[in-house]
């Protein structure tokens, strides 16, 4: 049940007929882990933590770097050289209490994400590495649990939520290529409000489906153009050679 203080702290949440205190008593009882604490995973830290999510697995083996503070808003200046998961933690701590926060530090793989996934509900992919995407992807797929995935370099963003039972395909189906993108934030840039907008999306579609709302992006790429303002919806369709779900190469039309 919610207490008095969890009441008052969600009240505006709670007046949506969507969620509701049943809704809102799912989210209580949610764990969810967050792949990367940089610029995505900030803002999806920072939402999910003031929802109410419940127990919230903090995943990042990096340190904060002054180049970081552009646009990861987690963290200050008087925290540089410090690891991102534990600053993660102590700030959401301050902006709610009432939650668990569990800190992880490794970088994650297919075999220590085989613990972590069997007690969680959801996963938000906001990493910067092929190898841990495709990690996070295979571990989602072997465990069915619901990956939201998100990127973003330069002006463009990318937005992609994958349900069990993965009939339209999984993130190795649409990017099969493991090698890692010349392409990047260390090489192209980014600008910080466009890693806010891609992680506030991927942490609504979050507190949706943990609170029983469905996905209308379920098996749907995502693409947003910054300098257009411009969204692109493209549909995945499964291909069934796939060696991680069963469909290689996905087509998207």
């Amino acid at each position: 049940m919610l207490n008095d203080g969890e009441f008052l702290r969600y009240s505006r949440q709670l007046l949506l007929e969507d969620i509701g205190p049943e809704g809102q008593m799912r989210l209580k009882q949610s764990t969810v882990l967050i792949v990367g604490l940089g610029g995505l995973g900030s803002p999806v830290a920072l939402y999910l933590a003031a929802a109410g999510v419940g127990t919230i697995l903090l995943a990042d083996d990096d340190t904060l770097h002054l180049t970081n503070l552009q646009r990861q808003i987690l963290f200050r200046t008087q925290d540089l050289r410090r690891g991102k998961a534990e600053l993660a933690k102590e700030q959401l701590q301050a902006l709610n209490p009432q939650l668990n926060y569990q800190v992880l530090t490794k970088r994650l793989t297919e075999d220590n994400l085989e613990d972590i996934l069997q007690q969680t509900d959801l996963v938000l992919d906001c990493c910067d590495n092929m190898a841990t995407r495709h990690a996070v992807n295979a571990a989602c797929i072997k465990h069915r649990v619901t990956l939201v995935s998100g990127s973003a370099v330069s002006f463009s963003g990318q937005l992609l939520v994958l349900n069990p039972p993965f009939t339209h395909g999984c993130y190795a189906c649409l990017y099969p290529d493991r090698t890692e993108p010349s392409r990047n934030c260390r090489t192209a840039g980014v600008l910080g409000p466009m890693v806010g907008a891609v992680g506030s999306l991927q942490a609504l579609e979050a507190i949706k489906i943990l609170s029983g709302m469905p996905s209308a992006l379920d098996g749907k790429l995502q693409l947003f153009d910054g300098k257009k303002h411009q969204w692109t919806s493209l549909q995945l369709r499964r291909d069934p050679a796939c060696a991680v779900c069963g469909g290689q190469h996905a087509n998207i039309g």
